[in-house]
């Protein structure tokens, strides 16, 4: 019972974050704030707060309440992508290092980098009068 449980509580969060079902979690806003327009109209119904909000919104004194409501803003979902192994292996062995060989090669001579190569190539060009 606990597995399924935990089962049911990982796909929801993961539904949740990486689909547009997190808008479903902004339906009590969405009742809220027909209460309210109901409250100044007591004549509107549903459909016309619906088609008000959804078919032809407008910038009013509740933009951003109405911003706040379920599939107004869209958002980018978060994209997880998992590969999963028949089998999964870690192998911890303890080896022995050998110490490996190694040579210094020095990155630069100063003798060939000072007073050779580098100081004439930078040198600007001399002018002879003609």
């Amino acid at each position: 019972m606990l597995k399924k449980l935990i089962s049911i509580l990982l796909l929801s969060l993961y539904l949740v974050s990486t689909t547009e079902l997190y808008q479903l979690l902004k339906i009590p806003d969405l009742i809220e704030h027909y209460c309210e327009h109901k409250t100044l109209n007591p004549q509107m119904s549903v459909a016309q707060f619906l088609k008000m909000h959804y078919d032809h919104p407008v910038k009013d004194g509740d933009y951003k309440k109405d911003q706040r409501l379920p599939f107004v803003i869209h958002s980018a979902p978060l994209a997880l992508f998992f590969t999963v192994s028949q089998r999964f292996e870690l192998d911890v062995k303890n080896s022995n290092f050998r110490k490996i060989r190694s040579q210094k090669f020095p990155s630069y001579n100063i003798n060939f980098c000072y007073k050779g190569f580098l100081h004439s190539a930078w040198e600007p060009p001399k002018h002879s009068p003609i």
